[in-house]
C-alpha cells in the first residue's frame, strides 16, 4: 500500500510538472540564445564587469523581453494550476527551472560561469542586481522545494497554503535576498554620486551609463545568508505543519 501510494504521488507530480519542466528548460535556452547575441554585440571577447552602455533601442527591447518572460512564467503556471495556490507555486516552479538552466545552457554554449561564483548581471531594473551565480541557483532549489511540499500537500487534501506566520518569514526573508543582489552596487552608489540615476524607459542616456566604471567587489554573504535563513525557516515551518503525524487521542 506504501509503494503503491508512493507511485500515484509520484504519477500526479509527473501530470502535473513534466510539460511544465520540458517548457521551462526549453524558456532557459531560449534565455540564453538572447545573451548569446547580446554578449557577441556588447562583450564579443567574453563578458566582463564593468558593464557596456546599452543603447536606448536595445535596452527598451530588453527590458519588454524580460517582462514578456515574466508573463510567460506566469502564464504557463497560471493555465496548469487547478487553484490560485498551484498557479502561483507552479508560476515559482517555472521561473526556478527556467533560471537554473539558463545557466546550464550558457556553460553548454560558452563555457561560462567558470564557477559557481563567477559574478552574473541578474536584472537591470531599477539598478543592477549583481551577485555569485550560485546564489540565484540557491533560490531557485528554494523555490522548486516550495512548489514541489505545496503541491505533494495538495495530493495529500491539505490546502497547501501558508499560515500568516510563514508567509511573513518567506516575503521578508525574499526582501532581503534581493537586497543583497543590489547591495554592492549601492556601495558603488556611495563613492560616485553620478550613479544615483535610475534608467528609465523614458531615459535619453545608455543603460548603464550611470554605472560606467562600476565593477562588483564583494557579495555580502551575511545579508544574503540571513535572508535564505528566514525562506527556509518558513519553508521548514510550512512543511512540518503540512506533514507531520498528528497524534492519535
Amino acid at each position: 500500500a506504501g509503494r503503491e501510494h508512493i507511485l500515484r504521488l509520484i504519477g500526479s507530480l509527473w501530470k502535473s510538472l513534466g510539460w511544465l519542466t520540458a517548457f521551462s528548460i526549453a524558456m532557459g535556452f531560449l534565455e540564453t540564445s538572447v545573451v548569446v547575441y547580446l554578449r557577441e554585440l556588447f562583450y564579443p571577447g567574453g563578458f566582463e564587469f564593468p558593464l557596456a552602455p546599452v543603447t536606448g533601442k536595445i535596452a527598451v527591447t530588453e527590458f519588454w523581453r524580460e517582462a514578456a518572460t515574466i508573463i510567460m512564467l506566469l502564464g504557463a503556471g497560471y493555465m496548469t494550476g487547478k487553484n490560485r495556490t498551484q498557479k502561483f507555486v507552479l508560476f515559482l516552479y517555472c521561473f526556478a527551472v527556467w533560471d537554473i538552466f539558463y545557466y546550464v545552457f550558457l556553460y553548454v554554449l560558452l563555457g561560462w560561469p567558470e564557477s559557481l561564483f563567477t559574478w552574473d548581471i541578474l536584472f537591470l531594473i531599477p539598478v543592477p542586481w549583481v551577485g555569485p551565480v550560485l546564489a540565484p541557483c540557491l533560490v531557485a532549489g528554494a523555490m522548486i522545494v516550495f512548489a514541489v511540499l505545496t503541491l505533494i500537500a495538495q495530493f495529500k487534501g491539505k490546502n497547501g497554503k501558508t499560515n500568516g506566520y510563514e508567509k511573513l518569514l518567506l516575503i521578508s526573508g525574499c526582501g532581503v535576498v534581493l537586497y543583497s543582489f543590489m547591495w554592492d552596487y549601492f556601495q558603488f552608489v556611495k563613492q560616485h554620486p553620478k550613479a544615483q540615476g535610475m534608467w528609465t524607459l523614458s531615459s535619453s542616456s545608455d543603460l548603464f551609463s550611470e554605472a560606467a566604471g562600476y565593477v562588483p567587489q564583494h557579495f555580502n554573504w551575511g545579508v544574503f545568508s540571513t535572508g535564505f535563513l528566514l525562506i527556509v525557516t518558513g519553508l521548514g515551518l510550512f512543511s512540518w505543519r503540512m506533514f507531520r503525524k498528528r497524534p492519535i487521542v
